[in-house]
């Protein structure tokens, strides 16, 4: 999805988590009891964590001093792992023009529902307590950097925001020192593979981990989310979708469209069609699309939310 042109059409409705008149009044407030003590203090990090706790005081009533751009994602997530970064780094080169809240959907399910979050990567912002919408996905750094520029250009000319003045560029700090924790040479040779888009070999590595260790967490983890990617790869997505939908009682195809949403960060999408295709099967199919929602499961985690429902669902639809 390419990056939106910034107006104020499509607004996300912030009334769920907080009023945005009740933030922006506390914000100016807080700028006028700053204003008496000689100025604003900078926020502590350009870049930060955010959960349903903090949302109000770090992203609605901050946004009335400095647009928030919002990232939400998780830690399965490969196209996170490729945008997060970016994000951040042109983040710190505003030095305060903008700050970046990080939002981890796996652990904040209310916020990615109120702000309507699909999939993932998805990036907003937040300006004058109203939340704009602007990309869903990993979008060349070229177009991110527009948007955020178009971002800044909104909340100066029509908010009059003009953000959080003598901030300097974050230097990256020492890491401390810890212990040296040797590092499992088989894990390490999987998670390289994986790394390099070596999936066969990833597969591979991760299998002889858990031939030796059959409970190691890591290994499932890797395991599954390895097998999903080779799955995925090569594969025409309108088509396997078109196929689906021509032929619902195709069990192969609507395994497939789960992989396709379940890699595309649509989890409850690629969980419910498997329930579904549970609940209409018999025999040998019906054990497939068991099989293949119980490996899904593996790559969020058995405590996540949408897991623990889907386990739910399943169980309805078996017994």
């Amino acid at each position: 999805m390419q990056p939106r042109n910034m107006s104020m059409s499509g607004v996300v409705d912030l009334a769920a988590v907080k009023a945005a008149g009740e933030a922006k009044q506390k914000a100016e407030k807080a700028r006028a009891d700053a204003a008496e003590g000689g100025g604003a203090p900078a926020p502590s990090a350009l870049v930060f964590d955010v959960d349903e706790a903090t949302f109000e005081a770090d992203v609605l009533q901050r946004s009335a001093e400095v647009p928030v751009v919002i990232d939400f994602w998780a830690e399965w997530c490969e196209p996170c792992k490729q945008l997060s970064p970016v994000l951040e780094r042109i983040t710190r080169e505003y030095a305060g023009r903008l700050l970046l809240a990080k939002i981890d959907v796996d652990k904040n399910q209310m916020l990615m529902q109120q702000f309507g979050v699909q999939g993932i990567p998805a990036v907003f912002a937040v300006v004058a307590g109203q939340a704009l919408p602007l990309f869903q996905g990993a979008a060349p750094e070229e177009q991110i950097r527009g948007t955020l520029d178009q971002l800044v250009q909104v909340a100066e000319e029509r908010f009059g925001i003009t953000g959080v003045q003598g901030v300097p560029q974050e230097e990256e700090a020492e890491p401390a020192e810890e212990p040296e924790v040797p590092e499992d040479p088989v894990l390490a040779a999987a998670q390289q593979a994986l790394d390099s888009g070596d999936l066969p070999g990833a597969i591979q590595a991760y299998r002889n981990k858990l031939s030796d260790e059959p409970g190691n967490v890591e290994a499932k983890v890797g395991l599954a989310m390895a097998e999903l990617l080779d799955r995925v790869t090569g594969l025409d997505a309108r088509q396997v979708r078109k196929e689906a939908a021509d032929s619902p009682a195709d069990v192969a195809a609507q395994l497939r469209v789960a992989d396709l949403d379940m890699a595309g960060g649509h989890v409850e999408d690629a969980f419910g069609r498997l329930v579904e295709t549970v609940q209409r099967s018999a025999g040998d199919d019906r054990e497939a699309a068991r099989l293949r929602l119980l490996e899904l499961f593996e790559v969020i985690g058995a405590e996540d939310p949408r897991v623990v429902a889907a386990r739910g669902a399943l169980a309805r639809a078996l017994f």
